[in-house]
C-alpha cells in the first residue's frame, strides 16, 4: 500500500512568530523554547526539535470538517521549519519511539476505525487500515498527548 506523510505549511504559522508573547494569546498561542532534543516535535518538519529550538505553541484544528469528528489541540511549530516534509512509504521522525493513534476516516469525513501503533509498528497499522477500501484518509496523533502528529494520504 503506498502512501503519503505530510507536514503542514509554514506559511500559515509565519506570521505569528512575529508577534509580541501579548498578542499571540488572543491566538491561543505561545513562544516557547524546546528544553530538550524529544518531546517537541514539529508538525511541519515531522522532527523533534532540538534543545534550545524556538518554536510556536498554537492551536491547532487539525480535521476541520462539518461532522462530530471536527478536532483541535496544541501542536508545536519550529521557526526554522521551512518546507512541509513528505514521506512516502515511510514513517517520519516523529512518530518512532512514540505510541501513535490513527483515526480512519472515510469520504465524508466519517471515523470507520482506529488503531494504536507502537514504536516499530506504525507502518504496518498504516498498511493494514489502508487496506479497506471504505478509508479516505488517516490523522496520526501522539497516542499519550493526544496532539496531531500528521495527516496520511494514499498515494
Amino acid at each position: 500500500m503506498t502512501y503519503r506523510v505530510e507536514g503542514l505549511n509554514q506559511a500559515q504559522f509565519q506570521p505569528y512568530f512575529a508577534m509580541s508573547d501579548e498578542e499571540l494569546l488572543a491566538y491561543n498561542a505561545r513562544h516557547v523554547v524546546a528544553g530538550a532534543d524529544m518531546g517537541f516535535p514539529c508538525r511541519v518538519s515531522l522532527q523533534d526539535a532540538r534543545a534550545g529550538e524556538a518554536l510556536l505553541l498554537i492551536h491547532h484544528i487539525s480535521h476541520d470538517v462539518m461532522t462530530p469528528y471536527r478536532s483541535a489541540y496544541a501542536i508545536f511549530v519550529r521557526e526554522a521549519a521551512d518546507q512541509p516534509a513528505c514521506y512516502i512509504d515511510s514513517i517520519p521522525p516523529v512518530f518512532e519511539g512514540r505510541p501513535i493513534a490513527l483515526r480512519a476516516f472515510d469520504s465524508e469525513a466519517m471515523l470507520k476505525t482506529a488503531a494504536l501503533a507502537l514504536p516499530g509498528q506504525t507502518d504496518a497499522k498504516i498498511c493494514e487500515l489502508l487496506e479497506r477500501d471504505d478509508i479516505a484518509y488517516i490523522d496520526a496523533h501522539n497516542a499519550a498527548h493526544g496532539c496531531f502528529s500528521a495527516r496520511i494520504n494514499r498515494c
